[in-house]
């Protein structure tokens, strides 16, 4: 993806070049309407020449050669000493007599530079993303307290707010589904935590899905009764995808479903004072259809879910 400045995306190449080559018009009257140098024109117009379409796609412009970085033995004693006492940067360095910033470039390509994405016993990275839409999708259960009439705590203070009142309201139950390649996601209010809310919501979730052409292959869950259940497996098998479920005690690998729950803890739930439990349930449909149609996501380069999901043969990259 071209930089936010950049005067000439893909389309505006392509513009370039089938006014140049397919009309015959000038270098430098294209370069001026386009806002570009001749000298830029005349670059785009060699590099078609010479490799066609696929000429016009940006490059990488990370160097060939890198004559001053650290050898493999290098990285590999950083990483073994990350692992082994889990510490930053800031005290790696002082501690192997390297600059804390070669170590922080270490840590980031090797992928070790969070630990929160890592697996807690060994530190080796646990990320992954699946090839394309539906490949794998990531389901999991969030129990909210239900909000008191006139506002809780957050609208009211602590004060305000008698400690016999907590508790009393009971829980609104959320089942979360979200597509593992293009963090599209469903949210389904259920009313308990049960296998028939985790199997109706699995079974909304795919009919949403398929809407979009998206056919669900793998469900990830963890391991709860709900979804270790015989009616849950069967609901799976029904869609033709498969179930898996994450090691004891490993819930980040069920990492994707449970950054989305933040999410919609931070911005839908927490995101506004609410006065009535219902007021916080009519917002939410509102708030996954803002996630899923216009709210940037850092992991797809700013763009939003729907739009991965629209472009999965990458047509509009």
């Amino acid at each position: 993806m071209a930089h936010a400045s950049a005067k000439l995306t893909v389309f505006g190449r392509q513009l370039l070049i089938t006014r140049v080559l397919g009309e015959g018009w000038p270098v430098a009257h294209v370069a001026e309407q386009l806002g570009i140098s001749r000298a830029t024109g005349y670059k785009w117009v060699r590099r078609y020449r010479a490799e066609g379409r696929t000429g016009l796609f940006d490059r990488s412009s990370w160097p060939k050669r890198s004559p001053r970085r650290l050898s493999e033995a290098a990285e590999a004693e950083i990483l073994a000493v990350r692992s082994s006492t889990r510490y930053g940067p800031d005290r790696l360095g002082p501690l192997l007599g390297r600059p804390r910033s070669t170590v922080h470039r270490v840590l980031v390509r090797r992928g070790f530079n969070r630990l929160l994405d890592a697996d807690r016993v060994t530190t080796a990275p646990v990320r992954y993303v699946a090839c394309h839409p539906g490949a794998l999708v990531h389901q999991d259960h969030k129990k909210l307290g239900r909000i008191p009439d006139g506002g809780g705590h957050r609208v009211l203070g602590r004060d305000q707010v008698r400690h016999s009142e907590y508790g009393t309201t009971g829980y609104e139950h959320l089942e979360v589904i979200v597509d593992d390649a293009s963090r599209y996601a469903v949210v389904v209010p259920v009313p308990d935590e049960t296998s028939s809310s985790a199997t109706l919501a699995l079974e909304l979730a795919a009919a949403e899905l398929a809407s979009l052409g998206i056919r669900i292959e793998r469900v990830l869950t963890d391991n709860g009764s709900p979804y270790t259940s015989r009616a849950f497996n069967v609901a799976v098998g029904a869609l033709g995808a498969r179930h898996k479920r994450t090691r004891p005690y490993r819930p980040q690998t069920n990492g994707k479903a449970e950054r989305f729950i933040q999410t919609l803890l931070n911005e839908w739930s927490y995101g506004r004072p609410y006065r009535l439990n219902q007021e916080r349930l009519d917002a939410l449909p509102v708030f996954v259809d803002f996630y899923n149609r216009a709210r940037p996501h850092t992991a797809l380069g700013g763009r939003s879910p729907l739009y991965v999901v629209n472009n999965v043969r990458g047509d509009h990259s």
